[in-house]
Parts: C-alpha cells; sequence; structure tokens
C-alpha cells in the first residue's frame, strides 16, 4: 500500500500529525515514510506545532536522524554488549528497537504498583513527548568478533578507527560495540531516552563513553536560513550536501544492494563519530586576519575569501596559487570541489566538558558524517586535511567508526534483523 493524494486528503483531516503516524504504521505503510518522504510530507506548517509534539517516524528504509533536520541537541552514547551468545544478543536488539520505537513516538507510561520501580524515570514528567527525538543505531567493528559468529558478515571498510597523525585519542572515549546517536530539541528528552534504554537493557549492554552535544537555536527559514556557528566562532556546514537530492544521497550516503557489500548492509552506511577538542584560549589569542586565512571564509558573514555570500562557491582553479584562499586553507583541504568521490553528509555539534587539570575550557566539535564507502569518504578526507595549520588549534581526543543498520519497514521486525539473521 503507498500514500497518494487522494489518501492524504482523506486521512488528514481527521487525524491529527501523530496519531496519523502511528495509524499508518501500524497498518504497514512505510513506503512514504522512508527518510526521503518525511520531510516533504509532513514540512508545511511544522514551525506552528510545539516543540515538544514535533515527531519523526521510526519505521523506514533508512533510519532517521541522517537526513532528519539537525535539531539543537544531541548524545552520543556507545555501548558495550555482554550478551553471551547471539539468541542474547538478537534479544537485545528486539528489546532496543521496541523502546526506541516507543520514545521517539511518545506516549504515557503505564502506572504499576509503587512498591515496584516505576517504569519510567518521570524527569520528563507524567507523559513522554516525541520532541523531535530520534536514535540512530549503528554497530561497531568489535561486534563483528567471533563471539557472536557475525566475522563473516563484517562491512567491508569497517575496522577500529586509527589514530591520526594530530590526533591524541582518549582510549576511554573510543570504539564500542553500539553506538546511539540522540538527537532532539531539548536535552533532556535525549537524557530520558538514555535513562529508559539503560534501564531496559541493563542486563546486556554497558554504557562505555557519552558525550553532549548542542547547536544554536536557528530560527531563519527559507533562503534566509543561516548555518550554525561552531567553537572556533565560525560558520559549520556551509557546504554541507543536500539532503532533499535523493539522487546524490544514494550516491554518496547509502549502501546499494549488488555491490561488493554484505548484503545485509543494504540501506546502511558508515557513520564516523569525532570528539575534537578545540584550544580555544589559543586561537582567542591568534588574529582575525590569520584566523580567516586558516579558515579560507570570512568569519562575520561566513563567505569564502574574496566572495560576497556564504554560499557562494569558491573557484579554485582560478585561484590556483592560493591568493585568495591559501592552498591549504581548511575549506580547500576538506572539499576541492573537484570530484563527488570524497563527498560525506557532515552532522555536527559543539561540546562543553568543564576544565582539564590545567584549567583550560575542555569544549569543541562533535563531528559525525556518513558515507556510502568510508575510504572514499571520511578517511581520504581526513589524509587532505593531515599537516593543516589549523591542527595547531584542534585536538581530536575520542570517537570511533561504526556501520549503521538499515532502517525497520515493517512494524514486527527489528533493528539488526537483516545481520543477526542473515
Amino acid at each position: 500500500m503507498t500514500i497518494n493524494s487522494q489518501t492524504f486528503e482523506k486521512v488528514v483531516p481527521r487525524l491529527s500529525r501523530r496519531n496519523f503516524l502511528l495509524a499508518i504504521a501500524g497498518a504497514g505503510v512505510t513506503t512514504a515514510l522512508t527518510t526521503y518522504g518525511y520531510n516533504a510530507l509532513f514540512d508545511i506548517g511544522s514551525e506552528t506545532r510545539p516543540e515538544t509534539e514535533q515527531l519523526v517516524p521510526f519505521l523506514g528504509l533508512h533510519q532517521a536522524g541522517i537526513l532528519t533536520p539537525t535539531p539543537a541537541s544531541a548524545l552520543m552514547v556507545a555501548f558495550d554488549t555482554t550478551a553471551n551468545n547471539k539468541n542474547e544478543l538478537i534479544q537485545t536488539f528486539k528489546v532496543l528497537t521496541e523502546r526506541i520505537k516507543f520514545l521517539m513516538a511518545g506516549g504515557t507510561p503505564p502506572i504499576i504498583d509503587p512498591k515496584f520501580p516505576p517504569h519510567d524515570s518521570g524527569i520528563l514528567g507524567t507523559k513522554v513527548y516525541p520532541d523531535n527525538l530520534t536514535i540512530t543505531a549503528a554497530v561497531g567493528n568489535s561486534i563483528f568478533s567471533d563471539r557472536y559468529g557475525l566475522s563473516q558478515l563484517r562491512p567491508k571498510h569497517l575496522s577500529e578507527m586509527p589514530s591520526f597523525p594530530n590526533d591524541e585519542l582518549n582510549p576511554e572515549l573510543c570504539h564500542g560495540d553500539l553506538m546511539l546517536q540522540f538527537c532532539a530539541n531539548h536535552a533532556e528528552t535525549n537524557l530520558h531516552a538514555l535513562r529508559d534504554i539503560i534501564k531496559n537493557l541493563a542486563s546486556s549492554l554497558v554504557v562505555r563513553w557519552k558525550i553532549e552535544g548542542f547547536q544554536q537555536p536557528n530560527t531563519l527559514k527559507g533562503k534566509n536560513r543561516t548555518s550554525t556557528r561552531n567553537m572556533l566562532g565560525f560558520k559549520d556546514g556551509t557546504a554541507n550536501l543536500d539532503t532533499t537530492d535523493s539522487k546524490l544521497m544514494e550516491r554518496n550516503v547509502w549502501v546499494k544492494a549488488n555491490t561488493d557489500e554484505p548484503s545485509w548492509a543494504t540501506g546502511g552506511t558508515y557513520q564516523v563519530v569525532r570528539i575534537v577538542r578545540n584550544r580555544v584560549e589559543f586561537w582567542d589569542r591568534t588574529p582575525l586576519q590569520e584566523q580567516e586565512q586558516i579558515i579560507g571564509r570570512k568569519k562575520d558573514t561566513g563567505a569564502p575569501l574574496g566572495m560576497q555570500h556564504e554560499h557562494d562557491i569558491p573557484e579554485y582553479d582560478r585561484d590556483p596559487k592560493g591568493k585568495k584562499i591559501r592552498l591549504d586553507a581548511h575549506i580547500r583541504l576538506a572539499n576541492p570541489r573537484d570530484s563527488e568521490q570524497s563527498l560525506i553528509l557532515r552532522r555536527g555539534f559543539n561540546y562543553s566538558r568543564g576544565v582539564d587539570k590545567a584549567g583550560q575550557l575542555d569544549m569543541g566539535l562533535l563531528f559525525a558524517c556518513f558515507q556510502q564507502d568510508l575510504e572514499k569518504g571520511f578517511a581520504t578526507v581526513q589524509k587532505r586535511l593531515n599537516g593543516e595549520p589549523l591542527e595547531e588549534y584542534i585536538r581530536p581526543i575520542g570517537g570511533g567508526y561504526f556501520f549503521v543498520l538499515p532502517g525497520v519497514t515493517n512494524a514486527g521486525n527489528y533493528l539488526g534483523q537483516t545481520l543477526l539473521e542473515a
């Protein structure tokens, strides 16, 4: 069954947006609720709905939280699994799927005898609101060990994230069997969801590390929309891929069928998470002109040097010696604009974790990106960036490589089913 204009006109007047989503999900209608269809179907008038009522559908060919518009708050949590065997791992993912479905949809937790622990932490009150929550599940290289018999099903490019030349990786902030990316309008929603999952999967999942992210609210719409700023004060993500371009996403983000990837991986994508600390005290003492030359953009407008507007496209072929934008400027190395082979979909947030023992601020970029091919994507970009002048002001301290599981298209299925039942 698919949704056509007549079906939509008949259903919408009788149902709220949330109830409509739940109704068609229960009927098995998923074609229109792929990540591509979501924005086109429900974006109209979304700004008039209360933020806490905004809902992202769970069912779809791909998981939510990748092409979904980025909200204000994020939480990255890596887990290790203590499941003793594959059957226990399957049960873990079944329970995880049910919790994610409930948390993304919202609802009222059941009331039980007060002599027992409550079903819900209560930090959101007596009712759980969807709040634009997405929870995106990805598996790490370590889960494909012999302990679960999955070694022959490892995605082609998945490995443990290496340490690059400028990295100072903290082992306590790296890798993991499972990565859950929480994104929502409010930080409390992410924390509530995390506590729910920990409570319901305490016997098989242990938190390895977590970090919270945020970005400045952005209320501008349409052509006036502006990029958010990172902790260096520059606009971030200006040249990111257009998530509404389905052909571009197919070429660069989603793993396709009939490739050299295992068949279960179709519809998934490679995820890179990087915790990049910024040496903000040092940066704040650096002359503005030098900052702009290092980045390759004006700090106030975000425009490429020598140009007028943030979204102007640099013409590097007309600047072969780097007189306007240095040859080693960050934007020129990250995206030389000469090929699609290394295009990645970024999803970045800022983070702030207090101070270190030397009294220096621990803040920076919580970076995530998605790509169809890890080697052609992030790995290629990182090789170009190795040795760039910006390295003097940044220090990656954690993260990992993960593979985002394909989406769940039917209400009776669970995340990871194509892998665990392959």
